[in-house]
């Protein structure tokens, strides 16, 4: 089973939302339906980026980093091409 670490930006308040789950596509709808607290308020929201892990540990791992200094500064690098063209 594959693990997916994703992160959400909110068209609202143009914050991003970082989070792992079994089932992106499921997640996914469950945060545009508003059925996730921590983004209910911050619709609508579109997925920015994801990421595959083979296990839920090395999710768990990847997701706090890209919540750290440093992987907010890893995603901002890597997504500058696609933001910017």
């Amino acid at each position: 089973m594959w693990y997916y670490v994703y992160i959400l930006k909110s068209e609202k308040d143009g914050k991003c939302y970082t989070g792992y789950t079994n089932n992106l596509k499921l997640r996914f709808e469950m945060h545009q339906k508003g059925k996730v607290e921590s983004t209910k308020d911050r619709l609508p929201l579109k997925l920015i980026y994801c990421e595959a892990c083979l296990n839920q540990q090395d999710a768990t791992h990847r997701e706090k980093y890209l919540k750290s200094y440093h992987g907010k500064m890893f995603i901002r690098n890597r997504l500058k091409s696609y933001v910017t063209g």
